[in-house]
């Protein structure tokens, strides 16, 4: 009887049977696939194994935590912390050791200040501009300061206006750094500053106000503009200074009168600031010159090895394309200047990077602080007012008396000095005040103080608008400048710049009483003359007999490290007085 196929398995014989040896081969099917498979479970096994051991290795925390601690530029301090909490997150680890990354956010110029003491001892500092960390690696103090090891990210320092007014800006002011300081020019009140007014930062507080005075530094030496408009545009600035970016931003939108304010910041600060208050927006103004950019220099500070490892780690995760996307979301631009896609024509900004300056020398940086900070300092000045007889003779084709082209000398000049300067006014003649040659007219102090319930500004435009000469009185100048020099020092400011101003028609002591002649004043003025408290002597004659007295003039003001001035007409008063505060830079040895 035949057999029945159905109790045969796999291809023709029983489970419990041995197979015919004949079938060996076709039989051997089920092992061709378990060698494999069985293989193939080993690699991915052994795979396993290596990534397993791979991943542990770049994360293996075993030692613990490994801090580092960054000190970043409060602008760029929230992008910098949401990297290094997503870096934290992958436990990257340096021997054993998971790195933690805590962001920290200083004022650059207070950090640098404190690094310098040592009262700061970050691992990594990122300060918003290279300009930072020059300056403590040139004291004595941060000379060991190692350089930057690269840039983080980067951010043009531009011209800024409310995108509500920048309209009105087209036929006054071009985006440019030469623009903005023939706008900001004090000593050209008929130029653009008639319909603009300049905001600044304080170069002494703010990279980017630095930035902003070092690139219109260059370009007006590029343009051959002359020192007297770079010295009025930085007199002007140094009084319309605003304390931090956001400040001056939230200005820009507040229309001051007729005149369009206009301010300087980073461009990143710009987008910021939009980014909070889209119902005030503020566009940037590409200076056609080129500009300079904050650049966030990364400085590894520690002095740990361990900490050195984890800090050049993070430097290069820093570099890497996800960190520099998440701080192109923010505003910046990467280290040479490529936007990401939140700076779009169509929110004002221009995506290509404008052009670069040439980075200024530390020398320049320094030099450049240094002028700011002198013509930045208050005004404490003391006016001497000629009332003698010969100022009630008429000058020739003006229609005018010397008394009255002297006092509109005098108004012009006191016109371009700011709210806080303190400035009082004295007459001179012969026996003003008995046998005195001077009267005092207004005592010395700030501009916007109340005397007797009026102003000190207003009280000098009505002295000066009523007074008049003594017709048979003697100028009587050496006693009045003894006198006035002998106070302003007593009551020198260490805070200001402290003159006497003299206005007359000539310099002339023709006094007929004696009184103090020509050499014992000079005798006077170089024996009390103290280079480490300088009160210096200015003095601005109007007339056909001021050059007569040209010689003692510049004896007296050559004897105070001041200068000496002949007004051909009243406007030149603007050029002088810029003149004089040129002198603030270089105070006290302006003649070597």
């Amino acid at each position: 009887m035949g057999r029945h196929r159905t109790d045969e398995l796999d291809d023709g014989y029983r489970a419990q049977d041995p197979g015919p040896r004949r079938r060996t081969r076709g039989g051997s099917g089920r092992g061709k696939v378990l060698v494999p498979l069985a293989g193939a479970v080993a690699l991915a096994v052994l795979l396993g194994v290596a990534a397993f051991v791979i991943f542990n290795r770049d994360h293996d925390c075993t030692g613990g935590k490994l801090p580092l601690s960054v000190v970043a530029a409060p602008d760029i301090q929230p992008a910098l912390q949401k990297i290094a909490e997503k870096y934290n997150k992958s436990l990257a680890s340096i021997d054993s050791k998971c790195v933690e990354v805590k962001v920290a956010k200083e004022n650059p110029f207070k950090a640098a200040n404190n690094m310098a003491s040592g009262k700061l001892t970050p691992d990594v500092w990122i300060a918003d501009s290279s300009l930072m960390v020059s300056e403590v690696r040139g004291t004595t103090a941060g000379a060991q300061m190692p350089e930057p090891s690269g840039s983080v990210a980067s951010s043009p320092v531009v011209l800024a206006a409310a995108k509500s007014m920048a309209g009105k800006l087209s036929g006054s002011l071009q985006p440019s750094w030469a623009g903005m300081i023939a706008a900001a020019n004090v000593a050209n009140p008929d130029g653009p500053g008639r319909k603009v007014r300049v905001l600044a930062l304080d170069p002494k507080k703010n990279s980017a106000g630095l930035s902003a005075l070092l690139a219109a530094a260059g370009a007006a030496k590029e343009a051959d503009l002359d020192d007297k408009a770079m010295v009025g545009a930085l007199k002007e600035l140094s009084d319309q200074v605003v304390p931090s970016p956001d400040a001056l931003l939230a200005s820009l939108a507040v229309k001051s009168g007729s005149k369009v304010p206009v301010g300087v910041a980073a461009e990143q600060a710009i987008y910021a600031h939009n980014s909070k208050k889209p119902d005030s927006p503020i566009v940037p103004l590409y200076p056609q010159e080129g500009t300079l950019s904050l650049d966030y220099p990364l400085v590894i500070t520690t002095k740990s090895p361990d900490v050195r490892k984890a800090a050049e780690a993070f430097k290069t995760e820093l570099a890497g394309q996800s960190a520099q996307n998440t701080l192109r979301a923010h505003g910046f631009r990467t280290p040479d200047g490529k936007a990401g896609d939140v700076l779009t024509k169509e929110k004002g900004f221009e995506p290509k990077a404008p052009d670069a300056l040439k980075k200024p020398d530390v020398k320049t940086v320094a030099s450049m602080a240094q002028s700011w900070s002198r013509l930045s300092l208050g005004t404490r000045m003391l006016a001497l007012l000629d009332v003698s007889g010969t100022m009630a003779y008429p000058v020739p084709g003006s229609g005018m008396t010397r008394m009255q082209a002297i006092t509109k000398i005098a108004s012009e000049g006191l016109g371009l000095f700011e709210a806080d300067s303190e400035i009082g006014v004295w007459a001179f003649s012969t026996h003003l005040q008995g046998t005195q040659d001077w009267r005092e007219l207004i005592s010395v102090g700030p501009l916007s103080e109340s005397v007797n319930g009026v102003l000190r500004k207003e009280a000098f435009a009505g002295q000066l608008g009523s007074i008049q000469a003594k017709p048979t009185g003697n100028t009587g100048l050496n006693d009045t400048l003894k006198a006035a020099y002998a106070r302003m020092t007593e009551e020198y400011a260490d805070d200001k710049i402290n003159t006497v101003l003299v206005l007359t028609d000539g310099a002339g002591n023709d006094d007929p009483e004696g009184g103090i002649g020509n050499s014992e004043i000079l005798s006077y003025l170089k024996k009390t003359y103290d280079p480490k408290r300088p009160v210096s002597i200015l003095l601005i004659a109007f007339g056909p007999d001021a050059p007569k007295g040209k010689a003692q003039m510049d004896a007296l003001a050559k004897a105070t490290g001041g200068e000496a001035y002949i007004a051909k007409t009243i406007l030149q008063v603007r050029d002088f007085f810029a003149q004089g505060m040129s002198r603030r830079l270089c105070a006290p040895r302006c003649d070597g």
